[in-house]
């Protein structure tokens, strides 16, 4: 049976309120252990409730392995491009453009990825790098982004499973709620073997957001949740592809 209008306003009204009275049982319950979290807002506390189905106990215990972790990680409260040298080297990550809800869109071109001297360190450096840089665009009130992950030309020597790995941890363990969709695009048949052993490990929330888009429907797809003068060029709009060390300079440029 379809609900009503009625009741669907009526239990996302009773939802909201449950999230509200958790929301404060839990700041309660972190600023105990962790005074810090007393600088972090509401929707950070309810982006971890959500993420442990409004568990209490969980989301506290899962944000303060986050607020230790984040201290320990990113000492100075931000990761500088001169820790990044190799990965900035690959220029495989862009920022530029919003969908129709207004969520930030990374495109990443994943044949330019190759495993390198700096090793898994720098590359976890730089996925806190890359997740900063979106959310510093973030507008208000919204809290989620987009990835376009484009796997056109990739091969064997670009498969790294423990990047992926360590990527999706950090993306789940530290970030939640913060993957809007991920479109993952021209992917060869070569990456299904890779994609299977990655699978396992992707959690049920997350799964749910990734969407394989075929090539002929591509630019159709893509449509439906951005617009064309927001999307890149190479998927048929108008935005060019700006590297994401390079983002802010060039939003800076163009609201002057």
């Amino acid at each position: 049976m379809m609900m009503s209008s009625n009741n669907m306003e009526c239990s996302a009204k009773a939802k909201e309120e449950e999230e509200i009275t958790k929301i404060s049982l839990m700041r309660s319950l972190v600023e105990t252990q962790d005074p810090s979290s007393k600088e972090v807002d509401d929707m950070t506390i309810r982006r971890f409730l959500r993420a442990r189905e409004l568990d209490v106990e969980k989301a506290s215990s899962m944000f303060l392995k986050y607020l230790k972790w984040r201290r320990s990680f990113v000492p100075n409260g931000f990761i500088s491009p001169s820790e990044l040298t190799h990965e900035i080297q690959q220029n495989k990550m862009f920022l530029q453009g919003s969908d129709k809800k207004g969520r930030p869109i990374s495109v990443l071109l994943a044949a330019r990825h190759f495993q390198h001297n700096g090793g898994l360190d720098e590359f976890k450096r730089f996925i806190v790098y890359i997740f900063d840089k979106i959310l510093a665009r973030m507008p208000p009130g919204q809290d989620k982004f987009i990835v376009i992950g484009d796997l056109d030309g990739w091969g064997y020597a670009n498969c790294d499973i423990r990047a992926y790995l360590a990527a999706l941890s950090l993306l789940q363990d530290y970030y939640p709620e913060r993957l809007g969709k991920m479109f993952i695009v021209h992917a060869p048949y070569v990456f299904m073997a890779a994609w299977k052993i990655v699978h396992p490990f992707i959690d049920v929330k997350t799964r749910k957001k990734i969407v394989f888009v075929e090539n002929k429907s591509l630019k159709s797809t893509l449509l439906e949740e951005i617009d064309e003068s927001q999307l890149p060029e190479m998927y048929g709009g108008t935005l060019p592809l700006i590297p994401i060390q390079d983002s802010e300079k060039a939003r800076a440029r163009t609201h002057t």
